[in-house]
């Protein structure tokens, strides 16, 4: 067997649900006097899953909070089956378990452990997200009053939003916290949550529903400053302060860069 032919049987042998190996790659190993061929390919074999294993706890532990130890463990098993890492990072692992508990769980049910799956990947996404180009109060702070009407922004790479239907972001916290699990509860009106890192650490909140059509109107509509303020004014008489107190929130929590 070529060197690149039995790199390959491990690799798929690995990879693979069933721990015991074909008949080539046994026969291209040498057992010792206290382990079998198939015994130290089956602990191999074992590692392998455990570190996965591991890693989908990394990044999932709420919802391995809500399904208990064994179902997680079940679920990530049957997920490995279905989708087996492909990449050489670890890191996307679980790129698609949300999609796989939809596909795989009764569509009336699996909503909520669903969408708590997505918040969790979210926050997995956020953190080893590129920095972008953070723009800062400082920043602004020397930008010429001139330039002010025609700012553009955008969210950073980091920040990734998530419209909620259900009470994920308290499923989350009770998980993190080891406290007691609340009750999964449909929310009175759907919520934009924001999740993003600022300076290594992650963070998380809701956005109102005004708030929301502001920041996504300047970050995905691509309003200027100036625009911002004139949607604002058909509402509000204090569009500009309004306006203003708003870039300033967002630029302390570390969410925008310029267009």
């Amino acid at each position: 067997m070529r060197l690149n032919d039995w790199q390959l049987a491990v690799e798929g042998y690995l990879l693979g649900a069933d721990a015991q190996p074909n008949t080539a790659l046994q026969a291209s190993l040498i057992g010792s006097p206290t382990l079998s061929v198939e015994q130290g390919l089956a602990i191999y074999h074992h590692a392998y899953r455990a570190r996965l294993l591991g890693v989908m706890l990394e990044d999932f532990p709420a919802v391995r909070y809500w399904l208990g130890d064994e179902e997680f463990a079940s679920w990530v098993q049957a997920y490995l089956d279905a989708y087996p890492s492909r990449h050489f990072s670890l890191r996307w692992l679980g790129e698609r378990f949300a999609e796989f508990l939809q596909q795989r769980l009764n569509p009336e049910h699996s909503a909520p452990l669903v969408e708590l799956a997505n918040v969790e990947w979210a926050f997995t996404l956020a953190f080893d997200a590129p920095p972008g180009e953070p723009l800062s109060l400082e920043h602004m702070a020397q930008l010429p009053a001139g330039e002010w009407p025609g700012l553009q922004v955008q969210l950073l790479p980091c920040v990734h939003r998530l419209q909620l239907h259900y009470n994920s972001v308290a499923l989350w916290q009770a998980a993190k916290a080891e406290g007691e699990f609340p009750p999964s509860v449909l929310l009175a009106q759907p919520s934009l949550c924001l999740l993003w890192r600022h300076q290594l650490i992650s963070q998380y909140r809701s956005v109102s529903a005004d708030e929301a059509s502001a920041l996504l109107g300047m970050c995905d509509a691509g309003w200027t400053f100036a625009e911002l303020c004139e949607q604002l004014a058909e509402h509000d008489d204090q569009a500009p302060l309004k306006a203003a107190g708003w870039l300033k929130q967002w630029l302390s929590e570390g969410l925008l860069q310029r267009r």
